[in-house]
């Protein structure tokens, strides 16, 4: 079971890539079935979760968290169905972020960054002469799109469900916090995230400038279809928007998120993992079209495709050189000092969900970032002490 990776609404793009790859493998090993089922990319890993807890997961997922399952003991060790060849291929970073209680249980799939998206049409019709850096910066910008050019959305800011922990992580990160400390405690109300939350809320959201949906109800993707319609100033993307901005016609200028400093902060990374689960004992199986599935061909195929990032080092030195993803460079620039959620913490399946709940309500007008940042802060410790 996998993930739909289309950014306009589900298309057969990701189902063609798969069926493609499978065809390709049962040629050569004809004596091995595969069945793919592809699923919206914001509803796959509550159906998988779903299935597991009945008893019935998948053979193979794909998915956005490994941890939960691995601690439960459901999953494969990478090291029992890889080569040592494709092990090592892996994107050092990404390998140890697939580690739990030091053993690899997930395997990276694909990677992006976040970076600022910005309009240069509407830019230059707002008088607006270079991209922000800072966040005083930003809501000029904002400021200028909204009154020169009556854009709906002067900067989109998708803290809806779909995957607000990781547009709320872009402003942690921005006013120099984050998810956890460097011994990897969480720190989800520091003082840093209140602030960071507290700004975006009256600089951004009380003066009107994110738009007329609710941002606790605005949603990745529906952000993203602003943005591709020309309805949107700014807004925090990953890779696979640039290709579809410039299918639409948009013309669209690429920088680091902005800082409440200016100063460079990470730029938050998000990698979806594949994992293999042990009910149906299909090891040996699997371990032979997993190590079909991160060849080269098809890994490069697959962020081909997406304009995702890859997740092996062969590949990303390929890309790198190819003028063909030249697009993909900045990106890929970012990637190494970029910062992942804390996948490997067997709560943070429980964490992310609280986040996706609840962060968008700090924005409503009797939310309290204070508040509400302490309410995910008590349901990770509860998390932590459960495991």
């Amino acid at each position: 079971m996998v993930a739909d990776y289309e950014v306009r609404g589900q298309s057969d793009n990701t189902e063609q890539y798969w069926n493609d790859l499978i065809t390709a493998f049962q040629a050569t090993h004809p004596d091995i079935k595969v069945k793919v089922d592809v699923e919206p990319w914001d509803y796959v890993d509550g159906k998988v979760a779903a299935m597991a807890k009945m008893g019935q997961a998948p053979d193979l997922a794909q998915l956005k968290s490994y941890a939960d399952f691995a601690e439960r003991g459901d999953l494969y060790s990478v090291d029992s169905l890889l080569s040592i060849t494709a092990q090592a291929n892996f994107v050092r970073s990404f390998a140890v972020a697939g580690e739990h209680d030091k053993t690899q249980y997930g395997m990276p799939f694909t990677a992006s960054t976040r970076l600022l998206f910005y309009n240069e049409d509407l830019f230059a019709k707002a008088g607006i002469a270079k991209p922000p850096k800072t966040w005083d910066e930003l809501k000029a910008a904002a400021q200028k799109l909204n009154s020169r050019t009556r854009v709906s959305y002067p900067i989109a800011v998708p803290l809806g469900p779909e995957e607000a922990q990781i547009e709320a992580m872009a402003w942690m990160l921005g006013g120099e916090g984050g998810y956890t400390n460097s011994i990897g405690s969480y720190t989800i109300n520091s003082t840093n995230n209140v602030s960071s939350l507290k700004w975006l809320k009256e600089n951004l959201v009380a003066e009107g400038l994110t738009g007329p949906v609710p941002v606790n109800k605005l949603n990745r993707r529906d952000a993203y279809a602003a943005f591709l319609r020309g309805e949107a100033g700014m807004v925090n993307g990953y890779p696979s928007l640039l290709q579809a901005a410039k299918a639409a016609g948009i013309k669209v200028g690429v920088v680091p998120v902005p800082s409440h400093s200016g100063e460079s902060t990470p730029a938050p990374a998000a990698v979806d993992w594949m994992m293999a689960f042990k009910r149906n004992g299909h090891q040996k199986e699997l371990g032979t079209f997993l190590n079909f599935v991160f060849k080269d061909k098809n890994v490069r195929e697959f962020a081909t495709r997406n304009n995702l990032l890859p997740v092996t080092m062969s590949v990303t030195q390929q890309m790198k050189a190819d003028a063909e993803h030249e697009d993909l460079g900045r990106f890929l620039e970012e990637l190494p000092t970029s910062e992942l959620p804390p996948v490997g913490k067997n709560s943070w399946a429980v964490v992310s969900d609280s986040i996706k709940r609840n962060v968008g309500t700090a924005m409503t007008a009797g939310g309290s970032p204070a508040t509400t940042l302490d309410l995910i802060a008590a349901d990770a410790k509860k998390a932590e002490q459960s495991r």
